[in-house]
């Protein structure tokens, strides 16, 4: 039987990981971090526990980004750091899972480096931020510089919801919690800003070989259901699952959002024909 202890480290170039689980390796590439230190305690059980669902059938490896990164790093140079890595670890290419920003990261790894990604899930992301997504992640790096961590607390969070409402919320939310939030933060944070701020893969999608299935929110306020659904057709083997009423984070709840990644993993899924995305979609 395969081992399905826990076990955290470092990767080639010092990207930490977190591995649990039992089955075929299932690589996952975390949205945004306040830094890139290896998680512990109470942050490692919260970053483990939504994934314990695709612990049951995969060896789930969550991996992020490597510490000390230049502050004019590039995606590409983030993707090279993931391929680099991954090489070494594995004798093949994996399965990626990928959410948010560490999905324009996986998009740009499948893209530059295809020997290492087999089949690939991006979830709350595209070829680029959206015009709503893009200059709030810069304003969040703006209020960091100048030491406003409820601003920037606030101005990312607000943007997470569905809703006006909830938004509303989850600003306010954020600029209570802003200083303990960012506490721990790095200058990690804002280089991975802005490499995704220069971030536009639009024109290389065609390159992806690896079958891809785009999952994303019809209410993502840091992108928009033409993102998603450009993001999927111009891949050649391109799916789209678009959740009506579902902000940044909803996909990740929603119902049947495991089976369906597991599904589109296993095969299970039928695959587009070339340059075309099936769109499906599911009511939350």
């Amino acid at each position: 039987m395969p081992d399905s202890t826990h076990v955290f480290g470092t990767l080639r170039g010092g990207l930490p990981f977190l591995s649990f689980g039992s089955g075929p390796p299932l690589v996952v590439l975390p949205g945004i971090s306040t830094n890139h230190a290896n998680p512990i305690g109470s942050e490692r059980r919260a970053l483990t526990q939504p994934l314990l669902p695709f612990a049951r059938t995969r060896r789930v490896w969550w991996v992020n980004r490597r510490p000390s990164l230049a502050l004019d790093a590039t995606m590409a140079e983030l993707a090279r750091d993931y391929a680099e890595a991954l090489r070494l670890r594995f004798s093949g290419p994996v399965d990626v899972l990928a959410f948010s920003t560490g999905g324009s990261v996986a998009l740009q790894l499948a893209a530059d480096h295809p020997d290492v990604v087999k089949r690939l899930v991006i979830v709350s992301a595209a070829y680029r931020l959206g015009p709503r997504g893009a200059p709030v992640q810069l304003r969040v790096s703006e209020e960091l510089r100048a030491e406003h961590p409820r601003r920037a607390a606030a101005e990312m969070f607000g943007l997470l919801g569905a809703t006006v409402g909830t938004r509303n919320i989850l600003a306010a939310l954020g600029w209570l919690i802003g200083p303990a939030f960012f506490r721990t933060s790095t200058s990690d944070l804002l280089a991975t800003i802005h490499a995704e701020d220069g971030f536009d893969l639009r024109d290389r999608l065609h390159e992806i070989t690896a079958p891809t299935l785009v999952i994303g929110g019809d209410r993502d306020a840091f992108y928009s259901p033409e993102l998603f659904t450009e993001t999927a057709a111009l891949i050649p083997r391109g799916q789209l699952l678009l959740y009506p009423g579902s902000g940044h984070m909803g996909t990740q709840t929603a119902p049947g959002f495991v089976q369906e990644v597991l599904g589109f993993l296993g095969g299970v899924s039928a695959v587009g024909a070339p340059s075309t995305a099936r769109t499906r979609r599911r009511r939350t």
